[in-house]
């Protein structure tokens, strides 16, 4: 294809809805570079249980931000921003940037931008996850309400990760942080002409493809893998610890449920979390095109033959 006339592809989908294999197939199209959009994949401890393209898959096609995160790193999406930035900047002449992931909050920061959040020193992550060692999520609650109310009264008191982020912001500024909501730093494609879509599967087809997946990554390693991150005894609150599969499969390892209850938690945990995906890409990134996977190379195609010169 000639005078492509794109500033980049995104994909999305639920898990398990063959985003992966699509975005190789365009890049290799397109002489794209995929771009990962997936708040697990970014962890390279953990290629088999999160899905990540393999080597061979990898080496079909150009892949950025894959496995370039440590599992003892709390990797934010204002890091993930700032590494998107410098994959775009790495591009070389023509080639297309396809974002390529299941992650709204990703998505939304790269094309709407990001709330101005000020940073939070090493040093006050690490009171605050002390302060909050022992305690249950509903009391962290509590001690937000006494800090910060405003924001309290927007968080539910069972969203631990978002509870223990209040408190530093707090911690680090004195402020709320729904006080620093409104200003707005642009997304890094906010300017950009972009294709997005969102790969949609029939739902109980989608429900059997989350279930044989789980099952294939057994037996491509994953207890094994998740043993090895477990060896590491990292806070059992950092992404990569609640990462779909790797709470059941710890629990497996220390004796407290049989491997199958390991794997039908697993899968359960993935369905609920593509069903969630559904959701937020509906009412969050309304203006996202919906097609059936089968689709989705045919759906990129006519856009950008739309979009391109004579």
């Amino acid at each position: 294809m000639r005078d492509v006339r794109i500033g980049a592809v995104l994909i999305a989908g639920p898990t398990a809805s063959g985003k992966s294999a699509l975005g190789i197939k365009l890049a290799q199209a397109l002489s794209g570079v995929v771009i990962n959009a997936d708040s697990m994949q970014v962890y390279r401890d953990l290629r088999v249980i999160t899905a990540r393209p393999t080597m061979d898959e990898e080496a079909q096609a150009p892949h950025q931000l894959y496995g370039h995160v440590d599992a003892a790193i709390n990797y934010s999406v204002g890091r993930y921003v700032a590494d998107a930035i410098e994959a775009l900047r790495d591009l070389e002449g023509g080639q297309v940037p396809i974002f390529v992931g299941g992650t709204g909050l990703y998505f939304k920061a790269l094309t709407e931008g990001l709330s101005d959040m000020p940073a939070v020193p090493d040093e006050v992550r690490e009171q605050i996850r002390r302060e909050s060692e022992g305690l249950e999520t509903p009391e962290l609650h509590r001690l937000l309400v006494e800090r910060d109310p405003r924001t309290a009264q927007t968080l539910r008191p069972s969203d631990r990760l978002r509870i223990q982020r209040a408190l530093e912001i707090f911690a680090a500024t004195g402020q709320p942080l729904v006080s620093f909501h409104g200003s707005r730093q642009p997304g890094p494609l906010n300017d950009l002409s972009v294709i997005k879509l969102f790969l949609a599967p029939e739902r109980e087809e989608l429900r059997r493809r989350i279930d044989q997946r789980f099952l294939a990554m057994m037996e491509q390693g994953a207890l094994n893998e998740v043993g090895q991150l477990g060896e590491r005894n990292l806070d059992p609150m950092l992404p990569a610890m609640r990462a779909h599969g790797v709470p059941g499969l710890l629990a497996h390892l220390r004796g407290e449920i049989s491997l199958e209850e390991a794997v039908a938690r697993g899968q359960r945990d993935t369905r609920r979390y593509a069903k969630r995906q559904f959701t937020w890409f509906r009412h969050q990134l309304p203006d996202w095109t919906w097609v059936e996977p089968e689709r989705g190379y045919d759906a990129v195609m006519a856009k950008l033959n739309a979009r391109s010169g004579p």
